[in-house]
């Protein structure tokens, strides 16, 4: 056990002393599952590398910042390996944060995880349960709050859940298909979780509701637009019902369900949802994928690759998102593309292209190799002329000359690929071969290392041997299955089939399977009720003239959607105080995702501005001028850089004129005095100010108020053009 460690608090009965317990949480670094096999037969989940960085690392990190000051870290499959990287970290100097790791070799469940930390009598209040594989930036301190007053009125509300919006972009659609659908039933009076259903199969759609649940419940909300963050906000009470009840294995489909059913106890979970905040939880492939790229794309900041925090080696930021860290060498020919992290050490060839991509510490990259999509851990050799495409690839793997992997391909730990082999797309490779009997339990990643241990040994002398150009006779079957000096395994494909391998997979999605499955899921996606009433995603009731739903309202919710985001990222670059240039960044990454344009951001983040000034405190006209000029004085640059053209500038006047009439009539009698500001600043020019009234000439008098409003100024911008010409 790690050997840090606060006196244990004295455990009272008083609230109000509970309340200055110090906040505690139970990190699981175990997933109980196998989705990551064959990697996680060699190292746990937790510390495998997210963007270079060990995904315990990430948690941790923000356990720190939310205030947390006892964790206490589970730990089962390659415990060892968990403890002795805690015992060298950084963790365990940081002042007024305490982390203890609580072994066990025999633990096949998260219930059974909680059910002995229950017994070590470690936890004394509320405390945050997480897995070590979940990246957050959130603050937890309205959450707890909320927990804490309900817990106050009503002793059964033991769990409260973080949950957030899924966002509607082509990236996170294929992230969802990634991972189950997930249906909820929520009181939008009090957040209470009535029902909690997540299926595999996205081809249905269709919910059952018990007619009970709308008549116990006078409102009621039904939602499959929500993403379970992982993170929740625990009493003590939930310990002790994992050891009531001994079939609760499974956070979710056991605990979660198990409590929403009964109905003697009556314990209570209710959600917090968050809204400019990230929280996700790396569940498989696809969605190692999704978060990297999220990283990378600032939405996690802090925790970005730039920054440094506990257990990283900061990079550099430079254009377009491309990271690199220090002593690298490059050659001159070759290109480093945007989205790009190039780690500390790492050597790159000529005429080598990278882009969107992740490469670890200390590799060593050949001439005229491609590598697109993919994550490339440390230590890896790729030889001249190879190509990866959406690819990952563990430490200590060799790619000799020409080797091709195909999408999909996962290579684990010091796999050595022959000259010229095609590593065929979603293979999984390993120096193990793969198991004969699979867990019977789908949750269980624990398992006995010993005789794969006796195994790694035996194929890694042997590939020692290979790559020191000896020959042996008895590495022909590695030559067979990986080509001339190859060794390794490939597995077989497992029993959900192909399906499940491009679902689960960093490649993206094939577009026949993607436009497939999503008009299965868009022709099927309805909720019912027992006596089959139907409810839209978002809960309403609908009829079944519309319940098929409408292309342009889909384009209007995208727009929607896109402003949402825009603005939660622009709130954040004010509050936390982030750079013009990686906000812009950030934009741009949502303009891709959701398939906009420039005047979209930049009527998106006139919104945002506007909004902000009006929001901020202010007691006359005088007053909210004066926060509209602090805030485009402040921003102008952002703004700026999507106004390209006169065309972008005159959609920005009609942004204006449309939030002066609807969202914020506030502005209505200043609109002349910001638009002479917006000219003053160099936003907008006199030829879009220009262009924009002589547009409105042919307008009806109701189109024709801020016109009116702007004459004198108009007026002096026309004289003062005809001076010039």
């Amino acid at each position: 056990m790690v050997a840090h460690k606060k006196g244990a608090p004295r455990v009272s009965e008083d609230p109000d002393d509970l309340a200055r317990q110090p906040l505690q949480a139970v990190l699981l670094a175990d997933s109980f599952a196998t989705k990551f096999r064959p990697i996680t037969l060699e190292r746990p989940k937790v510390l495998l590398p997210l963007v270079n960085v060990p995904m315990i690392n990430y948690t941790l990190a923000w356990l720190e910042s939310a205030g947390v000051e006892e964790v206490f870290v589970f730990c089962c499959a390659h415990s060892r390996q968990v403890i002795d990287y805690l015992e060298s970290s950084e963790w365990l100097s940081q002042p007024n944060f305490s982390v203890t790791t609580i072994e066990s070799h025999n633990t096949p469940s998260a219930g059974d995880a909680l059910r002995l930390i229950y017994e070590r009598n470690v936890i004394h209040g509320d405390f945050v349960l997480i897995s070590g594989d979940t990246v957050s930036n959130m603050s937890l301190t309205q959450a707890l709050q909320e927990h804490k007053e309900r817990k106050k009125k009503d002793s059964n509300a033991v769990m409260t859940m973080i949950i957030k919006q899924s966002k509607t972009s082509s990236i996170t659609r294929q992230s969802r298909l990634g991972t189950d659908e997930l249906f909820m039933a929520i009181d939008p009076g009090t957040n209470q979780l009535l029902y909690y259903e997540d299926k595999a199969d996205h081809s249905k759609g269709t919910i059952t509701l018990d007619k009970s649940l709308l008549a116990d419940n006078p409102s009621i909300s039904v939602h499959n637009d929500k993403q379970d963050c992982y993170i929740d906000i625990c009493s003590p009470e939930v310990l002790s019902l994992f050891t009531d009840n001994f079939d609760y294995q499974h956070l979710r489909r056991h605990f979660v369900k198990g409590l929403l059913l009964d109905d003697i106890m009556g314990y209570k979970i209710f959600t917090h949802e968050i809204h400019s905040s990230y929280a996700a939880r790396i569940d498989n492939y696809r969605s190692y994928d999704i978060i990297s790229k999220d990283i990378i794309q600032r939405w996690t900041y802090p925790y970005v690759p730039d920054v440094k925090f506990c257990g990283n080696r900061a990079t550099k930021l430079e254009r377009q998102g491309m990271y690199r860290a220090s002593e690298i060498i490059q050659s001159r020919s070759a290109q480093i593309g945007s989205f790009t992290v190039i780690g500390y050490g790492t050597k790159i060839g000529s005429n080598t292209k990278i882009s969107n991509s992740v490469i670890g510490e200390g590799c060593t990259i050949g001439s005229n190799v491609l590598i697109e999509g993919s994550y490339v851990w440390d230590n890896v050799t790729i030889e001249d002329s190879c190509e990866l495409r959406h690819v990952i690839v563990c430490d200590g793997v060799i790619l000799k000359a020409g080797a091709v992997l195909k999408p999909g391909a996962v290579l684990s730990f010091k796999v050595v690929i022959g000259q010229q082999f095609v590593v065929p797309a979603y293979s999984k490779v390993s120096l193990l071969q793969q198991p004969t009997v699979e867990d019977s339990d789908e949750e269980l990643e624990y398992a006995d290392n010993s005789s794969a241990n006796a195994e790694l040994s035996s194929i890694q002398s042997t590939a020692d041997m290979l790559n020191g150009d000896m020959e042996n006779e008895s590495s022909e079957v590695h030559k067979s299955e990986l080509g001339v000096g190859g060794v390794g395994y490939i597995w077989s494909i497992c029993e959900g089939g192909h399906e499940e391998e491009w679902r689960h997979s960093v490649a993206p999605i094939p577009a026949d399977k993607l436009a497939e499955i999503t008009q299965a899921v868009d022709d099927d996606q309805e909720l019912l009720t027992q006596d089959g009433t139907a409810l839209s995603p978002s809960g309403e009731l609908i009829s079944d003239s519309n319940a098929s739903g409408d292309d342009n309202e889909d384009i209007k919710d995208d727009s929607a959607d896109f402003e949402k985001e825009v603005e939660a990222t622009f709130l954040r670059a004010v509050h936390e105080n982030v750079k013009v240039e990686h906000v812009i960044l950030e934009v741009n990454s949502l303009r891709l995702s959701y398939n906009m344009t420039s005047v979209d951001c930049a009527g998106a983040l006139f919104y945002s501005m506007m909004k902000l000034a009006v929001e901020t405190s202010h007691n006359s006209a005088n007053e909210l001028y004066q926060n509209t000029v602090n805030v485009i004085l402040t921003w102008q640059k952002l703004l700026k850089s999507y106004l390209p053209d006169i065309d972008e500038e005159i959609e920005v006047i009609l942004k204006f004129e449309e939030i002066c009439l609807e969202s914020a009539k506030e502005f209505s009698p200043l609109f002349a005095r910001i638009l002479h500001l917006l000219y003053d600043k160099d936003i907008l020019e006199e030829d879009a100010i220009l262009r924009w009234a002589a547009e409105k000439e042919g307008a009806d008098e109701s189109d024709k108020i801020f016109v009116k409003q702007s004459e004198k100024f108009i007026q002096w911008l026309r004289e003062a053009s005809e001076e010039e010409d």
